[in-house]
């Protein structure tokens, strides 16, 4: 395979204004995309990322208002982390208190400062402020300075039971290596392609943490990046080789998608890099109209009225 790192990752929320404000106000994120579940046209599908939702940088929602808390946990991706400059963490730390944002305790990880905090939902995310070399531009913001502000993603943390049988999937199957293990042996970190932000998974074995639960406030699914349509047929063919249940490939407009269940129980993806979000608006009005893929354009007008409005 030829994964390049993280695509994005959808998460489950509840209320769509709510969760709006938070990934655009509180984190300064772009709102880079409007569109609809396609399983459930009848539910937002919000996407929020830098200027232009780069590969890598772009977490997703479907918010479902009402929909109960879930419970994080093993057998899930259990915490999201984004890249921000080191030594930014104070900053941040600060506007999660005069925000009312629920900040936990910093933690080093792998030599970084790591600050984890929750969602409005519960969702558990964290800032690493990395020594590492990150040249991505972040998002412009009227409420975040640009030194301060999120580059894109970091890595994402799977939750396990045993950590074996995942490891085996993303080193012999999806082209990862073993980059680091925590002295505790508790967390061990995977890396990609060039490597970096962006690019890094990691594998928790924490006996304290519960079996997750599905609900507002949990990930939905992981997705890795691929460059072409051909390197996305490839890794069709050597997921289905490897013996896991796969989706055929399925045209997401702004991306193509496979998806497949790893041992450990995470839904993993993986999407190409094209055709991106400018193919139906333009970069400068991204999220300014609800995107629908050309197979439900033709019931714009009831989708659009059954959706709640998000001014």
């Amino acid at each position: 395979m030829k994964l390049l790192g993280l695509h994005h990752i959808t998460a489950i929320a509840s209320d769509p204004r709510t969760n709006l404000d938070f990934y655009t106000r509180v984190l300064g994120l772009r709102f880079v995309k409007k569109s609809v579940n396609q399983d459930d046209p009848g539910t937002y599908h919000l996407y929020y990322g830098d200027y232009p939702g780069s590969p890598g940088t772009v977490l997703t929602f479907f918010p479902w208002a009402g929909l109960r808390r879930g419970r994080p946990g093993h057998g899930q991706a259990y915490a999201t982390a984004y890249s921000v400059p080191a030594g930014s963490l104070a900053y941040w730390r600060d506007r999660f208190a005069k925000l009312n944002v629920a900040a936990l305790p910093a933690e080093e990880r792998f030599g970084d400062q790591v600050l984890p905090f929750l969602d409005p939902d519960g969702l558990r995310l964290e800032l690493v402020a990395t020594t590492e070399t990150d040249s991505r531009p972040p998002a412009p913001s009227k409420d975040v300075p640009a030194e301060f502000a999120i580059r894109g993603f970091h890595s994402s943390t799977l939750a396990l039971t045993d950590a074996t049988a995942t490891a085996n999937v993303l080193i012999k199957l999806m082209g990862y290596r073993h980059a680091a293990q925590s002295e505790a042996g508790h967390r061990a970190r995977y890396t990609v392609a060039d490597g970096g932000p962006g690019a890094y998974v990691d594998l928790l074995v924490d006996p304290s943490l519960p079996r997750g639960l599905n609900g507002a406030g949990t990930i939905h699914h992981v997705a890795f990046r691929v460059a072409t349509d051909a390197d996305h047929v490839q890794a069709h063919r050597e997921v289905t080789q490897s013996g896991l249940h796969i989706s055929p490939i399925i045209d997401r407009a702004y991306f193509k998608s496979i998806y497949y269940r790893e041992p450990g129980g995470v839904l993993f993806e993986i999407a190409t890099d094209q055709p991106g979000f400018t193919i139906d608006e333009p970069a400068e009005t991204l999220a300014t109209k609800l995107g629908l893929p050309p197979h439900l354009e033709p019931h714009r007008a009831e989708i659009e009225a059954a959706l709640p409005k998000l001014d």
